[in-house]
């Protein structure tokens, strides 16, 4: 009882869970049951015609689901579809084929743009791994104009040769082959393979991938607000963290307090596996392990996102685990923030996408030469190996072309410092690891950092940290 208390508690007080709601969207089918804020079929439709608009004439574009990946055994990892093919559909099942072409064409009977291939209905699967739309509904649910079996597909008369480009992305390499299902995803690549290969030069890799990043860098007004409430989702769980931590927590401790509150706060799921590397763990950039106990001079790396409908924020706070930042860590996290600073100024339309990381490399060189740590400006890139700035949506390294920013562009400002044990520089510095990450919309009046409502000054994050938390009633020790 004292627990179910708490946890009720936590959930009244939780102002991500009561926050003020978006415009809700709405699509048909299984989906309105439980959520009423997907993206709409129109949404899946109009991105369609995008593509349709930047193909090359008489072309035909061909998308696969992502495959079930295996776990272990007869275990599955949980489903989650490829990006371009959700972004396009709003499919969530494995198994199946979209396929666009410029204009209408005549498939035998049938004259069309688009078609998509799905799993059959199957009641002895469903009722083992959950509903499966099948190809009937298929077409009224996700408003594409033909939908067929997916075991079809082999024998579909495309004549792919007909076309000017067949355009692919590259297809998945862990794809399982069900000897009893011809319309399985191993059975559909295979037969598309055999189609085209003798094809040669009509077979196009590289347009599709282009065709993508260029429509899914630009967000449109329904993913910015998905993107919206996945980044509050985040902001609070680091700010729980925040408040509950302390010495002698375990790294995974603080794991499980940032993905409870992604879980209660609606989020499907985490967009990367969480990032929580105490002391020398936070000079690993994609440390993942988790299980180290923090003591009272470390510092956490908390770098984060929650997945909600399928866009994922990414954030990162630094914190001292005994609520004060030391002299040391100050002086880096100082030089780190000025460097983040100086790179969301120029989140600015006109400007190029590597000028944020220009602007935060020459704050980050300069406050190291002044302390000794590098001796010339070259060897900054001991201490800060990766780029400030990446996409972010559907994917957490979301594609774009990495030219011109752009209106509705949402990208990363993160810049770094790692100084990991043995650095050629004075030891007071070594296992300083940090990083402070923001998720910036690029808009006409400047940059808008979405992810600004969890602090990142010391003097901020050092007050959030004497606050008390609900989340203290299950690690005892404060």
């Amino acid at each position: 009882m004292k627990y179910i208390l708490i946890l009720f508690l936590v959930l009244a007080m939780n102002p991500i869970l009561h926050a003020q709601e978006h415009k809700h969207l709405t699509i048909k089918g299984d989906s309105s049951l439980y959520d009423q804020d997907m993206l709409p079929a129109s949404f899946h439709k109009q991105r369609r015609e995008e593509v349709r608009k930047l193909m090359p004439d008489s072309s035909i574009a061909v998308f696969f689901a992502a495959p079930i990946r295996n776990r272990s055994n007869d275990v599955d990892y949980e489903y989650h579809q490829d990006p371009n093919f959700y972004y396009l559909s709003g499919f969530n099942e494995s198994n199946a084929v979209l396929v666009i072409t410029k204009t209408p064409v005549r498939f035998g009977s049938v004259i069309t743009n688009e078609i998509i291939f799905v799993q059959d209905k199957d009641p002895g699967s469903e009722v083992w791994t959950g509903r499966r739309l099948g190809a009937d509904q298929a077409k009224n649910v996700l408003e594409i104009d033909v939908a067929f079996q997916s075991s079809a597909f082999g024998e579909y008369p495309f004549n792919f040769g007909r076309f000017s480009k067949v355009l692919i992305v590259p297809q998945h390499g862990d794809v399982r082959d069900d000897k009893n299902d011809r319309g399985d995803l191993f059975s559909m690549i295979k037969m598309f393979n055999d189609q085209v290969d003798p094809l040669k030069g009509k077979v196009n890799r590289y347009k599709l991938p282009e065709i993508m990043a260029t429509l899914r860098q630009i967000k449109t007004a329904e993913e910015i607000i998905l993107l919206r409430k996945a980044i509050d989702i985040t902001c609070q769980a680091q700010m729980e963290l925040m408040k509950t931590l302390r010495p002698g927590m375990k790294e995974y401790q603080t794991e499980a307090i940032v993905e409870f509150v992604f879980a209660t706060s609606g989020a499907e799921s985490e967009g990367f596996p969480s990032i929580q590397g105490g002391g020398s763990n936070g000079c690993i950039l994609h440390y993942n392990t988790n299980r180290k106990t923090l003591t009272s001079k470390d510092l956490l790396v908390s770098d984060i996102g929650a997945e909600y409908h399928g866009y994922t924020a990414d954030v990162t706070r630094t914190l001292p685990v005994n609520g004060r930042f030391n002299k040391e860590q100050a002086i880096i996290y100082d030089i780190v923030l000025r460097a983040q600073d100086a790179g969301i100024a120029k989140c600015k339309i006109g400007n190029k996408f590597w000028d944020p990381h220009e602007a935060a490399t020459e704050v980050i060189t300069k406050g190291l030469l002044e302390l000794g740590i590098i001796k010339k400006a070259g060897e900054v890139k001991k201490y800060f190996l990766h780029g400030t700035s990446h996409y972010l949506g559907l994917d957490v390294h979301d594609p774009g072309l990495y030219g011109t920013l752009q209106a509705n562009m949402v990208i990363t400002v993160e810049p770094g410092i790692y100084i990991p044990e043995g650095s050629d520089c004075d030891p007071k510095w070594w296992n300083i690891g940090i990083r402070i990450e923001d998720d910036i919309l690029i808009t006409s009046k400047g940059p808008e950092n979405l992810s600004a409502c969890v602090p990142r000054t010391m003097a901020e994050i050092e007050r959030i940290m004497a606050q008390s938390s609900l989340f203290e009633q299950f690690i005892p020790g404060k």
